[in-house]
C-alpha cells in the first residue's frame, strides 16, 4: 500500500512536471535583462531574449532548482488556477478564448491533458488497485473439499431459491408493498451462487479467460490470443499500461467527429476542433478523479453513476454552446450526436488498447 502511493505520488509530479515541459515558461522572468543573452549572445533588452526567447535571469544553486520543481508541481505557471475554474464552468467561452488567442492566460490544452492523464492514472491506480482477473477470487471458506456432485446439487438449490424470492418480489411491488427485506435476501443468494459457480470452475480445472477458444487462421494472432488466455493478469496489466501511454490517441481519434458536426462552417478549423476535443476530454479526466475520490470516500451510492451519466453530456452541451455560438436547439443535437460517437471514439480506443496488448 505504501509502495502504491508513493508511485501514485510519483505519477501526479510527473504529470505536473511533464505539463510544465510543454507549457513554456512563458512571461516568466526576475529581472530586467542586462548584457549579453547567454543562450545566443544577443544584447538584452528586457526579461527575456528577443531572438531566442530564453529568459535573463538564470541560476546554478541547489535552492533555485527545487523551487522550480515546486513551482512546475503546485503552481503550474500560476495559469492553472485561472485555467480550471472556466474549464469547470464555462468550458466554452475557455475554448473560444484560447483558439482566438488568449494564450498567455490559460494553460495550454496539451499541457492540461498530460498533467489530467497523469493525476487520473496516479488517484485510481492509488484508490482503486490495479486490475486482476476473475480467476483470483478466492474460493468462499465453507465451499472447499467438497466434491463436483455436492456444488451442482447445492447450485440447482441456490437457484430454484431465488427464482422463488424473486417471484414473491414481484408480487409484493405489484401490491404496493416494501420489498426491501426480500431483495437483501436476493442479493445473498446471487453471491451464495457466484461463490459455487467459482468454486466449481476451480474443480473442473477451468479458469477465465478473455477470447475462449477463438482461432482466427492467423498464426501469429491465435498465439498472441493463446497469449493473453494462459495469463489473463498479464493482459490486464499492459491494457492498463497501454491506457496510460496512449491515451493521447483520443485526440486525432475524436477531432474528426467533431468535424462533422460542422463540416459545412467554413470558419471552425481542424485546430478549433482539436482544441475543443482536448479541453473536453481533460474535464471527463477530472471527473474521473473527483468521482473516484467520491466513491472511495464512502459517498452514498447513487451519487457516482448518475453524476457519471448526467455530467458529461451537460459539459459537452455548455462547450458547444460557448465555442461554437450554436443555439440552444443546435447545441442539444450536437450534444446527442456527440454522446454516440463519443462512444464509437471509445469502444475504438479500446478495441486499439486490446490490439496492443494482444500484440505486444
Amino acid at each position: 500500500m505504501v509502495t502504491g502511493g508513493l508511485e501514485a505520488a510519483g505519477d501526479a509530479i510527473t504529470g505536473a512536471v511533464v505539463g510544465r515541459a510543454v507549457e513554456p515558461t512563458h512571461g516568466e522572468g526576475h529581472s530586467e535583462g542586462h548584457g549579453k543573452c547567454l543562450n545566443c549572445g544577443a544584447t538584452l533588452i528586457g526579461k527575456h531574449c528577443h531572438e531566442c526567447g530564453q529568459a535573463a535571469h538564470v541560476h546554478r544553486t541547489l535552492h533555485a532548482y527545487g523551487h522550480d520543481l515546486l513551482h512546475g508541481v503546485f503552481h503550474f505557471e500560476g495559469k492553472i488556477w485561472r485555467t480550471l475554474p472556466m474549464l469547470f464552468w464555462k468550458p466554452g467561452e475557455l475554448t473560444r478564448r484560447y483558439i482566438h488567442g488568449e494564450r498567455a492566460k490559460f494553460v495550454s490544452p496539451l499541457a492540461l491533458f498530460l498533467f489530467a492523464v497523469f493525476l487520473m492514472f496516479a488517484v485510481v491506480t492509488g484508490l482503486a488497485g490495479e486490475m486482476h482477473a476473475p480467476e483470483n477470487i478466492d474460493i468462499p471458506a465453507s465451499l472447499k473439499g467438497k466434491p463436483l456432485a455436492e456444488l451442482n446439487a447445492g447450485l440447482a438449490q441456490e437457484k430454484a431459491r431465488k427464482a422463488i424470492i424473486d417471484a414473491e418480489i414481484k408480487k409484493v411491488v405489484k401490491a404496493g408493498g416494501d420489498t426491501a427485506a426480500l431483495e437483501k435476501q436476493s442479493d445473498a443468494l446471487d453471491k451464495d451462487i457466484d461463490g459455487i459457480e467459482t468454486a466449481r470452475s476451480v474443480l473442473k480445472g477451468e479458469k477465465f479467460t478473455f477470447f475462449g477458444g477463438m482461432k482466427t487462421g492467423w498464426a501469429q494472432l491465435d498465439a498472441a490470443v493463446k497469449k493473453a488466455n494462459d495469463n489473463p493478469n498479464l493482459l490486464l496489466y499492459k491494457l492498463q499500461s497501454s491506457a496510460y501511454k496512449y491515451s493521447w490517441a483520443l485526440i486525432p481519434l475524436s477531432t474528426p467527429f467533431v468535424w462533422l458536426l460542422f463540416f459545412w462552417r467554413r470558419q471552425f478549423k481542424l485546430y478549433d476542433h482539436a482544441i475543443f476535443v482536448t479541453y473536453s476530454l481533460t474535464f471527463m479526466m477530472f471527473l474521473v478523479i473527483v468521482l473516484t475520490v467520491i466513491g472511495f470516500a464512502g459517498a452514498a451510492e447513487p451519487i457516482v453513476p448518475l453524476a457519471g451519466f448526467f455530467i458529461p453530456p451537460l459539459h459537452m452541451y455548455r462547450q458547444l454552446r460557448g465555442a461554437y455560438g450554436v443555439s440552444r436547439i443546435g447545441s442539444l443535437v450536437r450534444t446527442l450526436i456527440l454522446s454516440v460517437l463519443a462512444t464509437i471514439v471509445l469502444t475504438l480506443f479500446l478495441a486499439l488498447l486490446l490490439v496492443l496488448g494482444i500484440m505486444g
